[in-house]
Formats: structure tokens, sequence, C-alpha cells
């Protein structure tokens, strides 16, 4: 059976660090920093997605814009058109997903809120168990 983004979120948790839109690019880069985290989610009014700012945002931000854009707001320099997940796809699914659009961090909704997050690690350890678990299952066939 396919591990499903529901069971990852079971499994890994379903915080997710958020930040205020208006927070500066510093203060959002000290948080990934801080939480040894690549992507913080930037979210408005009930919890809904308005961005993510990732890693590859700020090192786009610094290169296209300068020091000068640490000290303006996130929302100015953060990722808008945001891919979302949901609880019921597939580990295989975000695979490619993930692939095709070349990030590696993707916001999960539950009735149009922020439900959790999978990062590409989170994919890979779900396959990694789908796999040793299908070996199990082999080898207990074979042994009989």
């Amino acid at each position: 059976m396919p591990v499903t983004v529901k069971n990852m979120l079971e499994l890994k948790g379903r915080d997710v660090v958020t930040v205020d839109p208006d927070k500066t690019v510093l203060e959002v880069a000290s948080i990934l920093n801080e939480k040894k985290i690549g992507a913080v989610v930037i979210t408005g009014m009930e919890d809904r997605i308005s961005g993510i700012f990732t890693e590859r945002d700020f090192v786009r931000a610094i290169a296209l814009n300068g020091v000068a854009v640490l000290g303006q707001a996130v929302k100015t320099v953060m990722t808008t058109s945001v891919q979302r997940g949901k609880e019921d796809q597939t580990a295989d699914d975000l695979m490619g997903i993930m692939t095709a659009g070349r990030f590696r961090h993707l916001p999960v909704e539950k009735d149009g809120k922020l439900c959790g997050i999978i990062s590409i690690g989170d994919v890979v350890k779900a396959r990694i168990r789908e796999v040793e678990t299908e070996a199990e299952h082999i080898k207990a066939y074979i042994a009989g």
C-alpha cells in the first residue's frame, strides 16, 4: 500500500514554521538558520498560504538585489505561486511534482488551510520505507 502525505505527516508531525509577510528578509533568513530548515511558509489570514520563502529564494534575492534586500519585507521576494499538496497524494505523486517543478518543499493544505509541509527528504524516507517493506514481504513469501 503506497505511503500517502497523510501518513508522512502523521509520522513526522504537522508543525510548520510560518512567518508574517512583513518580516524582513534578514529576520526570515535568521529563522531558517536557527530552525535548521530550508523553507518557511508565509501565511495570511486564517492560516491561508500566501507564499513560501526558501533558501533558493534567499540566494536569488541577494544575487539580484544585493545586501540591501535584507531590510526588505519577505513578501517582496517570496515565491507567490505556491504548489500545494493534499493528504491523499502518494510519495510517488510528490516525487513527480517536486521533480517537475524543481523545488524541495511542498506545503500541504486541507480545506484550504495549511496543515503541514513535506520536504524532498520526507519523500525519500517514505520511499525507502516502502521499498524495505516490499523487500520484507518478498523475503517472507520466498521463505514461505
